[in-house]
């Protein structure tokens, strides 16, 4: 196991009807002047907008609103919002909705305060601060109600990059399962998948000797396995729902990653199909995943069929068929799930490969020509495991 510091200081309000704490722990955490930022008409139409700002009024706190987030959250409303809150003397940032809600509300959060572009914390600069962040979470699945992680796609460029820093993790995050029981089927299993990936890149390590997080991200993604197909069959599962969205924060605030190597390499190749398609990030992730992990599978093949063995019930003596096995089993776990399992059903174009290939490997000032992390990926690397998928 390495060195490391952990410190993960968000304060969680889980359960049901949780939202309506949203004005007192803004004011418990110093917000004044709350921006809300939420994305389209579910939080609207639900009512939760209107709980969440009754909530802020019983607090006497001040409030604007910026709806409009997508999936792949674009920079364009990051710069409305930094506008809108400079204008507006606003001072804490609420997150109202999913992952792509809560990244571009850190994006906001960092710009607002920031004398530069906020694009330069995605080109590598360090999120050193930002405005206070809270959040009201919809969506189980990109975990950044408990991360210092946010993405943000530029569409000057369709170019999707990722920024970390500690004051992008939230002062509180809202966690109601009962918000995910009105999700349509195909994102909350996008979200497992995005769960397991998260998972999978922490498991994909170069250290040694890291039992513990080894242990953790095994339970976590049995618990994915388990709770799935569950929720696809009864989505108002509401013991179901908490499982998995605790189980979402957990897999991605880094508690399971600390003291080891990580790899996200799936990330980075998926973040070019979900740029260039706006495809869901999860789905992206199913179809990316199992190309990944067999092309890399080789750099060592017992950390793949030991994860095959102790999750997906693989009995093979054999450490390279037990690894294949355990891939195999993962992707037709996915697929039950209704995500795709190639470039047609997730709706890619092959024509577009070397141009992805190129900007993941070379896009927004990288001048290393790799991916780095479980192996070091080229650009020729990256190619064929994008035909892996057609």
């Amino acid at each position: 196991m390495e060195n490391f510091y952990f410190y993960a200081p968000t304060y969680f309000a889980f359960g049901k009807d949780m939202e309506s704490e949203a004005g007192r722990l803004v004011k418990r955490f110093g917000g004044s002047r709350v921006l809300i930022h939420y994305g389209g008409g579910s939080v609207v139409r639900s009512g939760l907008l209107d709980r969440v700002k009754a909530s802020l009024d019983k607090e006497g706190i001040g409030y604007v609103t910026l709806g409009g987030v997508k999936p792949n959250p674009r920079s364009g409303l990051v710069y409305e919002g930094i506008d809108l809150c400079r204008k507006e003397g606003v001072d804490f940032v609420l997150a109202v909705g999913g992952g792509s809600v809560i990244d571009s509300s850190k994006a906001i959060a960092a710009g607002t305060i920031y004398d530069g572009d906020f694009w330069d914390f995605y080109e590598g600069k360090p999120v050193e601060k930002a405005l206070p962040i809270g959040t009201v979470l919809t969506i189980a699945a990109a975990g950044s109600e408990g991360s210092p992680d946010s993405v943000i796609t530029k569409e000057e460029g369709n170019l999707k990059r990722g920024a970390s820093g500690e004051a992008y993790r939230p002062r509180f995050s809202i966690l109601n399962p009962a918000l995910t029981q009105t999700l349509p089927p195909h994102q909350t299993a996008a979200g497992i998948t995005d769960i397991i990936a998260h998972l999978y890149e922490r498991y994909l390590t170069n250290s040694t000797e890291v039992e513990v997080t080894d242990r953790l991200i095994e339970a976590l993604i049995m618990t994915m396995k388990y709770e799935g197909p569950r929720v696809i069959e009864d989505p108002n599962n509401y013991e179901a729902r908490a499982n998995i969205m605790w189980g979402g924060m957990v897999a991605h605030n880094n508690i399971c990653g600390v003291g080891r190597s990580q790899d996200w390499s799936s990330h980075a190749i998926e973040h070019e199909l979900s740029a260039e398609y706006d495809c869901a990030h999860g789905a992206g992730l199913a179809v990316t995943m199992p190309a990944v992990f067999k092309y890399t599978m080789h750099h060592d093949v017992k950390r793949f069929a030991t994860i095959a063995r102790r999750v997906w019930d693989v009995t093979q003596a054999d450490d390279e068929k037990a690894a294949l096995a355990g891939i195999e089993a993962l992707s037709s776990f996915l697929s039950s799930l209704g995500m795709p399992k190639n470039f047609a059903e997730l709706g890619a174009n092959e024509a577009d490969i070397e141009k992805m290939a190129e900007r993941a490997c070379y896009g927004d000032g990288n001048g290393s020509g790799y991916i780095y992390g479980f192996t070091k990926l080229s650009k020729e690397d990256v190619v064929n495991i994008y035909k892996m998928m057609v």
